[in-house]
Parts: structure tokens; C-alpha cells; sequence
């Protein structure tokens, strides 16, 4: 955890945008914390693909400006992979990731950076919604008031973290590589990644991400994407909970996400961290056809179709995470 300051942040920067599918609003707040290291897009045409949605947190650490780059920049690296356009999104998603990362480490003005970021990225696209996650900054669907777990926590306790961790020439002490990095992926913090023996994909810290494929259905609610400034303080359910009835209310994304910010911000900076955070939270909810923004409120006011069925109510690692 770093500095904390004497007073927190409070200014919320807060956004919103909508089409006939989609009604999104986000919002970030420094906090406690001595700097804003947080950074993230919502983009319902992207330039290159006017048919895909893209929305991103990422929650930088040592510094704001790989963070930056990726808010700025990770969405044109996964479109102009060939396979983007071989409409193989799984995989440019993960190669643009790698390219974006590796474009980085060539920087002149971020080759030497030790700062890093998480990314967490959901691309939707032919009613499919593909998420891709390094680090713990995390997002989740609404499902008829269920959660559905978009992305798992990559902490370097899970058992294949740790195993690609010690082969690549580091150690995991605390719960941390190397006894510093609370992360066992992330974009940038390339002192991690010189092992000149391994891949890019093999190295102690490693930017390849894992993807999750859902649907999107007429059960489909809303997702929410934030970092661990939220996660820490709320459970999936929690959050999806808080969500969903402000929803019914009538309350709109962007003031809920001001609310669930608020809701998880400290009162004092002397709590172990929790709660002293940046927080960023984006929310997306889902109109589409037949759907108005009023008949979701309805929807939402509704008790859940059934409780989740995930033994992990806020997972910190998936049990399949591989590369």
C-alpha cells in the first residue's frame, strides 16, 4: 500500500455515454491515495471496428504512465491483429496485449519505467462479450440478478502463478513476487521480465491475458469493471447487489458509480489500506432490442432468477488460470 495523504481526494471525475444497446456511465476518484494511477476507456464504436464496444479499467502501480498508455492505447493494438480482422478476438485480444506491452518496453520514454498496470477489458461484439484481465482489477455480469465472474484474480499464491513465477528466477514471499509485487500479471513492470532464457510469456511477471467468453442474452443485466480499490471492500455480490437495486430506483450508471465509490471509501486513512485506494468503476448496462432503459429498471426490481452458483463469491485466482 503507499502514502496516504492527510485528507482524502474526493473530486469524482465522472463520465457517461449511450447508444439504442447500451447505457454506460463511469467514474474515478484519487482518494487517500498521494496520486491518480488509475486510467480508463469507454468506447461504444471503436474506430477501427464500428460494430464492437470496448471498456477498460486499469489500476497502475509505481506510477500512472503505463496505466495512461493503455487507457490511451491497448484498443488499437487488439484491432489491428489479423486475427481481429479473422474475427478470432480471443486471440488478438491476447496478442494485442503482448504487442502493446512489448511497444512499451521499446519506449524511449517508458523503457525504463517501474511503474505497471492492470487491465481489465471487455470487448463486446457480435452479441458476444470477451473479457480479457492481467492483475486484480476485475469485472462481473448480472445475469437475472446473478453474478457471473468475468475475470479471476491473477495473485501470485495460485499454485501455476507461483510454478511460472519460480522457474522464471523469482519467489513468491507474502503473497508477493519477489516479496514486493502484489500481482503475478500486469502490463509493464519490466524489471520482472529479463530473463533472456524465457519467453515473453514465461518471464516473472508476465502481460499475457486470460479470456472469458459469455453470451449476451435477454438475461443479460449489466457488467461492472473496477479495481481492487472496490474489490477490496465489496464482494461480487455485494457490489452486484448495490448495482442492481439503485438500478431499480431509477438511479443512473454514472451517479451509481459515483455511490459505490463513495460507499467504499475510508473515513479514515489509518485502515490497513482498505478503502484508501484510487477507485475506478465503469458500468455497462444493457438495453438492445426491445429493451428500454425504463423496462430494465423493471427488471431490476425483480428478486434474482437463482442465488450464484460460483463457491467463490470474490474469486483472487480462476483454478484453470494458464497460459
Amino acid at each position: 500500500m503507499g502514502q496516504t495523504l492527510s485528507e482524502p481526494v474526493i473530486t469524482k471525475h465522472t463520465d457517461s455515454c449511450e447508444n439504442q444497446f447500451l447505457k454506460v456511465g463511469s467514474s474515478s476518484m484519487q482518494g487517500w491515495r498521494v496520486t491518480m494511477e488509475d486510467s480508463h476507456t469507454h468506447i461504444l464504436e471503436l474506430p477501427d471496428d464500428p460494430s464492437a464496444a470496448f471498456f477498460a479499467v486499469y489500476d497502475g502501480h509505481g506510477g500512472a504512465k503505463i496505466a495512461q498508455y493503455a487507457g490511451n492505447h491497448l484498443h488499437k493494438f487488439i484491432t489491428r491483429r489479423p486475427e481481429y480482422e479473422e474475427n478470432k478476438i480471443s486471440d488478438a485480444l491476447q496478442l494485442g496485449f503482448m504487442d502493446m506491452d512489448t511497444a512499451m518496453a521499446e519506449d524511449e520514454v517508458l523503457k525504463d519505467e517501474l511503474s505497471g498496470s492492470t487491465a481489465v477489458v471487455v470487448l463486446l461484439k457480435d452479441k458476444q462479450i470477451y473479457c480479457a484481465n492481467v492483475g486484480d482489477s476485475r469485472a462481473i455480469a448480472s445475469v437475472n440478478g446473478v453474478v457471473e465472474p468475468l475475470s479471476y484474480d491473477h495473485k501470485p499464491n495460485n499454485e501455476l502463478e507461483a510454478k511460472r513465477i519460480e522457474e522464471a528466477g523469482g519467489w513468491v514471499m507474502f503473497n508477493r513476487v519477489n516479496g514486493n509485487l502484489a500481482l503475478s500479471r500486469a502490463l509493464g513492470d519490466y524489471i520482472y521480465k529479463k530473463n533472456d532464457q524465457k519467453k515473453l510469456d514465461e518471464q516473472i511477471v508476465i502481460a499475457w491475458p486470460d479470456i472469458v467468453l459469455k453470451p449476451v442474452t435477454k438475461a443479460l443485466e449489466f457488467i461492472v469493471l473496477a479495481c481492487d480499490g472496490i474489490w477490496d471492500i465489496m464482494t461480487n455480490e455485494e457490489v452486484l447487489e448495490f448495482v442492481r437495486i439503485r438500478i431499480s430506483h431509477g438511479m443512473l450508471p454514472e451517479d451509481i458509480c459515483e455511490d459505490l465509490i463513495t460507499r467504499c471509501l475510508a473515513p479514515d486513512g489509518q485502515m490497513g489500506g482498505l478503502g484508501c485506494d484510487n477507485m475506478t468503476v465503469v458500468i455497462v448496462c444493457f438495453l438492445g432490442k426491445g429493451r428500454t432503459w425504463k423496462e430494465l429498471q423493471v427488471k431490476c426490481s425483480k428478486p434474482s432468477a437463482a442465488k450464484s452458483n460460483s463457491p467463490n463469491s470474490s474469486p483472487t485466482s480462476s483454478p484453470k488460470t494458464k497460459h
